[in-house]
């Protein structure tokens, strides 16, 4: 084979690195996340792990990676079992990541916060009126 019949648009040498996907677009296809700016988000925040190291949203992902998620107070742990590029229907996105976050986690986030009576939460303002009433009430007795 002469280097006229070689195929010019191929590469000089053949590509031998693994397939991979960028974080914020895997995250985002098997449905970690509602968008693909909420994971980018996530992981700048250092919010996103892979193998304990924080991942940048364009870090690739590779088969058999561990991701953990800390999103909405739980902390999610993640295996990825294929790559994918495109978001896909919940049912399909199944077969590509694996959930192995304990159930602990979900126990969690089921847990009653413990509020003190009269509580109110830095930033919500002054209260109503009905809010003062019921605070006043709560005073008297």
């Amino acid at each position: 084979m002469t280097p006229r019949d070689a195929d010019p648009q191929a590469a000089p040498f053949p590509d031998t690195r693994a397939p991979s996907v960028r974080l914020d677009k895997w995250l985002w296809a098997v449905r970690v996340f509602k968008t693909r700016s909420l994971a980018a988000a996530a992981c700048r925040q250092g919010r996103v792990t892979i193998s304990g190291q924080p991942a940048k949203p364009a870090r690739e992902v590779r088969i058999n990676d561990l991701i953990v998620v800390l999103k909405d107070n739980l902390t999610r742990t993640f295996k990825v079992l294929q790559l994918l590029d495109h978001r896909v229907g919940a049912p399909k996105a199944r077969e590509f990541v694996q959930d192995q976050t304990p159930a602990s986690e979900f126990e969690k986030a089921r847990a009653p916060a413990f509020r003190p009576i009269g509580y109110r939460p830095k930033g919500a303002g002054r209260p109503t009126k009905k809010e003062r009433r019921i605070l006043d009430r709560w005073a008297e007795s």
